[in-house]
């Protein structure tokens, strides 16, 4: 999916489109990053405080580390039955279409939104030629899982992440 003008139904009912970021969502944003983060910082104790400013220190980080390697990244909100649900992070360069990071706030996962979105990534990759590909933390099975489902293979092991990758037929 690539233009934030198109409304595709969800497999259970209701519908996802994506919007391009903007200055707005930024709290938004880091709420979905922190969700992501919960279990991991969920085994430290941390004093007040601390906790929100080493997340919102960490999404600074991976947002800039995605701005310099891939310029013209689409940064885009996942809306699901209207509501901002998520983020998907998309590059691209010569060689390949990267998945830079997708994200779900709980509430809205297993709905098939992950997938519709990946098939569209997929469906992106075949017209250019190019494989998608995507790293994924080594300790998150149930994301393996699902890029493998899809049609991933692991094509380099970084210790605690996999590269992943799909290619078009």
């Amino acid at each position: 999916m690539e233009t934030s003008d198109v409304e595709l139904p969800l497999p259970g009912g209701g519908s996802v489109s994506l919007r391009p970021v903007t200055t707005a969502d930024e709290e938004f944003l880091l709420k979905v990053y922190a969700s992501t983060r919960e279990a991991e910082l969920a085994q430290f104790a941390w004093a007040e405080g601390q906790k929100e400013l080493f997340v919102s220190w960490q999404f600074g980080l991976q947002r800039q580390e995605y701005d310099t390697r891939f310029p013209d990244a689409r940064y885009n909100t996942i809306i699901v039955d209207g509501q901002p649900a998520g983020r998907i992070w998309v590059g691209s360069d010569d060689k390949q279409i990267r998945l830079l990071d997708i994200a779900l706030l709980p509430e809205f996962q297993n709905r098939g939104v992950g997938t519709l979105l990946l098939r569209g990534l997929m469906d992106e990759a075949t017209r250019a030629g190019k494989p998608l590909r995507h790293m994924v933390f080594v300790l998150n099975d149930e994301a393996h899982r699902f890029y493998e489902r899809l049609g991933f293979a692991i094509i380099e092991d970084l210790g605690a992440y996999k590269h992943m990758e799909w290619q078009p037929i």
